[in-house]
């Protein structure tokens, strides 16, 4: 017997007891958190050791919060709260001992794969001083490039015994996965996945499918979901306003053809993209795809093979350093809430808003709540495990709703420095003069809640998915266009681009109580860089880093960027009389040089960034582990004399 994706019902007995994790998740000294989807619910036990000593055995049941998404799949979330204060600087490890099937195993005998040799759990290092941090994002599984995390992997293994080498933890800045950028191959295995779990059905209000097991079925299910979008006038009338003018909105891009629609898709990749288990149990032809796009879907599938090699190498590392992740744009859809015209006309649509409230609830599910689980309602989980049942009707809806206008998705962490996560996606400051015009990323109201959050500290490190200091040439190029009305042509998503939010984010460096070392670290651009920023006629500035790492499977396009770098060293040098055309004119920024590249200031590759802190927040090592092997460093050079 087979369902509507012709998966064998007897195949779901064959399924991984772990679909997907552990993830190492939030980790203070009061507070452990683990992510990991079961085909069942979990029964058993969490073990913590303090180096090899059990201190902890706890039944998971008390510990667990649990929500079941699909016949055989159920998220999960430990929380492990000491009675007394976690030790730092201390070496701790992990384990579960699942009752299966009446039978006891551990995480080394699901997962042999899962603990580096010679150890017998996931080990971690607990640390609150931030004396080395990894970050990354844009992380594509169909780029023509190696995957950057592989490099995570081997940085925690060669530092097993040394608790000084290991990292504090991995910030994951945005674009953790491309639910609007998806491979055809990709789209196959979380189909046949979501047939494999039995995720949940829902119904699909404004399109020309009505429910998903007719979008999945549809004849342009892969490479045309452009398709799918109401032709009635009024659809479009929709489609006019929403993607005027937009090479990149969420059907009619090139890299959206097979834009994410479901829940059950969004969940799907998530899996797919973090661990193996289920790969195995996925077979990937091309019989589902017209003709047309046999090239397109065999170029892809060698991409996504390799990708694929290396994901056990990549579970095991997000089980052993302490992981925190924030939304990008492409975790929901390409310009997400770029303009208030954007938002007009998404957010009053049922089939966009649906996809966009589909997206948040996968980001929540699988990367908001192991960030902060404190923060996020009850009242949600419970309607998630409804809305399983009801076929994502009112249900989901009202969860929808609820999610959309969520507000506390940023989170800090009490470390030293410490560290503030910035959601600049759901709280923009919209322009009042146009619809077309980029909005803030951040509104007053929020830049005010951040502005209190720094005040009194010494040192911050602060997480902003689009650099707060970027290439001036590129921000001058989406500029113009923007004054012509094409604003989503060029994602002119910059700080710089709306001239509220710019202000007040200046001003905020500018304070007199700001923290006196500043580390800003960002994603998104493709291209890593870094800046050493000082506020001009002022004698105690503060220092003010900007380090950029993108992407961890991505690259932006190299005879592009190759232009634009060395335009923008002729037009904006650091003692370039055009910098005071910008809005950054009283700040002075002075870019690094990539070490052997003496003639750029950008490093385009695949890879993921590394920064060394010293104990009053300053960094004093800034690198790029290249994702093919190697490293860019970003030494730090003295200013030349005025003389």
């Amino acid at each position: 017997m087979t369902n509507a994706l012709g998966i064998s019902e007897k195949q779901n007995t064959l399924l991984p007891y772990i679909i997907a994790g552990p993830l190492l998740r939030k980790v203070t000294p009061d507070q452990v958190a683990l992510w990991l989807v079961t085909s069942e619910p979990l029964k058993g036990s969490f073990h913590f050791y303090r180096e090899q000593e059990l201190v902890s055995q706890i039944d998971c049941v008390s510990i667990n919060q649990s929500i079941q998404v699909g016949k055989s799949a159920f998220i999960n979330l430990i929380e492990y709260r000491p009675e007394h204060s976690l030790s730092t600087d201390t070496w701790f490890s992990y384990d579960l001992e699942c009752e299966i099937r009446g039978e006891i195993q551990n995480l080394k005998s699901l997962l042999p794969h899962l603990v580096y040799p010679g150890e017998e759990r996931p080990k971690f290092a607990l640390k609150t001083q931030l004396d080395q941090v990894l970050h990354g994002s844009c992380r594509k599984p169909h780029y023509a490039s190696e995957d950057a995390l592989l490099r995570v992997d081997q940085v925690l293994e060669s530092s097993i015994g040394d608790i000084e080498s290991r990292p504090a933890l991995l910030m994951m800045s945005g674009d953790q996965i491309y639910a609007d950028d998806v491979a055809g191959p990709m789209l196959s295995a979380i189909h046949q996945t979501i047939g494999l779990l039995g995720l949940a059905p829902e119904l699909i209000e404004g399109a020309t499918v009505k429910n998903s097991a007719e979008l999945y079925k549809s004849e342009h299910c892969y490479y045309e979901r452009e398709e799918l979008l109401p032709q009635t006038p009024a659809g479009q009338d929709l489609a006019d306003r929403f993607f005027a003018g937009a090479e990149k909105p969420i059907f009619t891009a090139d890299t959206a053809h097979n834009h994410l629609i479901t829940l059950a898709e969004m969940l799907a990749m998530y899996f797919l993209v973090w661990s193996p288990q289920l790969w195995r149990h996925i077979s990937l032809n091309a019989g589902e795809v017209s003709d047309k796009y046999i090239d397109r879907y065999l170029d892809e599938q060698r991409e996504i093979d390799l990708f694929v090699n290396g994901l056990p190498d990549v579970q095991r590392a997000l089980a052993q350093i302490p992981v925190y992740m924030i939304f990008d744009d492409h975790d929901i859809t390409d310009d997400w809430n770029l303009t208030r015209g954007w938002e007009e006309a998404a957010y009053n649509h049922p089939f966009s808003r649906s996809i966009i409230g589909n997206a948040l609830l996968g980001y929540w599910l699988c990367q908001g709540w192991g960030n902060a689980p404190d923060k996020f309602p009850q009242q949600w989980t419970d309607l998630i495990q409804q809305d399983a049942i009801a076929d994502g009707g009112e249900v989901r809806n009202d969860l929808i709703t609820q999610v959309l206008e969520f507000e506390a998705w940023s989170y800090c962490l009490n470390t030293s420095p410490k560290l503030v996560v910035l959601d600049t996606r759901t709280r923009r400051w919209w322009s009042e003069s146009s619809g077309a015009k980029p909005s803030g990323l951040m509104d007053w109201e929020a830049l005010s809640e951040l502005q209190q959050e720094l005040i009194g500290e010494d040192a911050v490190l602060l997480v902003s998915p689009a650099p707060i200091f970027g290439m001036k040439l590129i921000e001058t190029v989406q500029r113009i266009f923007t004054y012509f009305g094409h604003a989503l042509m060029v994602d002119a998503e910059n700080w710089m681009a709306h001239a509220g939010s710019a202000n007040v984010i200046l001003n905020i460096f500018r304070h007199p109580k700001t923290p006196q070392n500043f580390v800003i670290l960002s994603g998104d651009v493709h291209y890593s860089f870094a800046y050493d920023i000082k506020i001009r006629f002022r004698k105690n500035s503060p220092d003010i880093w900007q380090i950029t790492c993108s992407g961890l499977k991505n690259e932006f396009p190299h005879a592009l960027l190759n232009l634009f770098d060395k335009m923008n060293r002729w037009l904006y040098g650091s003692r370039s009389p055009l910098n005071w055309f910008t809005k950054r004119r009283r700040m002075q920024i002075r870019s690094r040089i990539p070490e052997g590249m003496p003639a750029k200031r950008v490093f385009n590759g695949s890879g993921v960034g590394l920064v060394k802190l010293n104990q009053v927040g300053e960094p004093t090592e800034v690198t790029v582990l290249k994702a093919q092997g190697g490293d860019i460093s970003f030494p730090y050079r003295k200013p030349k004399s005025r003389s």
